[in-house]
């Protein structure tokens, strides 16, 4: 799919939510002929990095799956939510 040519459908189809789509759409049909290539390359970097994201996904849950850790590095972040879980709960949030 990465070889293919970028379009106005390919990057529809590549968001893989109907609201997100039909935003790009709306700007897409919207924008200004000089504005046209700015506002199609931020969505074809946004199409891009959804894509990149959907895949890294699969790649986790496919090492998971045969019980492998999953690649690249990773932050535990667990003691920096929970600090910042009790300090927005001090505030009277949540």
């Amino acid at each position: 799919m990465s070889e293919q040519p970028w379009t106005i459908e390919r990057i529809r189809d590549a968001l893989g939510n109907r609201a997100l789509a039909q935003r790009f759409l709306s700007e897409i049909n919207r924008a200004p002929a000089h504005e046209l290539l700015t506002v199609f390359a931020r969505w074809e970097r946004i199409a891009k990095d959804t894509v990149a994201a959907v895949e890294r996904g699969w790649e986790i849950a496919a090492a998971e799956a045969r019980g492998e850790e999953p690649p690249g590095e990773w932050v535990d972040a667990t003691d920096r939510v929970l600090t910042d879980a009790a300090r927005i709960r001090g505030r009277g949030a949540a």
